[in-house]
C-alpha cells in the first residue's frame, strides 16, 4: 500500500552543488528532508554516529544519498565517507537513504519498515510547541 503526504515547501539548503530540499507536512512542525528529486530521505537506527552500516542487499533496497566529491556540510548535513570509498550525505551524522518502494514524490512507503527506518526530519525553526501566550496577550518563547 502506498502513502503520500501532501506537503508544502519549507526551505532549499544549497550545499556546494547538490540540493536538499525540505518539506514540511502540513500538520507537523517537523520537516520531511527530500533529495533533490523531491523523493523522500530516510534514516536507518541500526546506523552508528556519522557511519553506514547500510551495504549489499541492504543499500540495493535503500540506496545511499550519494555526495559528489565537491559537496561540503553545513546546516547540520555533513558529508561522510562509506567503506566503499564513496561519499553519502548526513544529517546531523545519521547517513540518509532513499527507498526503492517510493515511486512518487511525496511517498514515505518506507517510513517504520522493519521498526528502524525513519523518514529524515529537520525541525522547523518555529515549533508550536516551544511558543506560549501570556496572559497579557505577549508571547514568551
Amino acid at each position: 500500500m502506498q502513502h503520500s503526504i501532501k506537503t508544502t515547501v519549507f526551505g532549499l539548503a544549497m550545499v556546494c552543488g547538490s540540493a536538499l530540499w525540505a518539506n514540511a507536512a502540513l500538520a507537523d512542525d517537523a520537516a520531511i528532508l527530500t533529495d533533490s528529486q523531491g523523493m523522500t530521505l530516510y534514516t536507518f537506527d541500526k546506523d552508528k554516529k556519522g557511519k553506514s552500516v547500510c551495504y549489499d542487499g541492504c543499500a540495493a533496497k535503500w540506496p545511499p544519498y550519494i555526495a559528489s566529491d565537491f559537496d561540503k556540510g553545513k546546516w547540520g548535513f555533513q558529508v561522510i565517507i562509506r567503506k566503499d570509498g564513496t561519499k553519502q550525505w548526513a544529517y546531523k551524522n545519521k547517513p540518509l537513504y532513499t527507498w526503492v518502494g517510493d515511486s512518487a514524490k511525496g511517498d514515505t512507503t518506507g517510513d517504520g519498515v522493519g521498526g528502524v527506518w525513519h523518514t529524515a526530519k529537520r525541525q522547523a525553526a518555529y515549533s508550536s510547541s516551544n511558543y506560549k501566550n501570556d496572559s497579557s496577550g505577549g508571547s514568551n518563547y
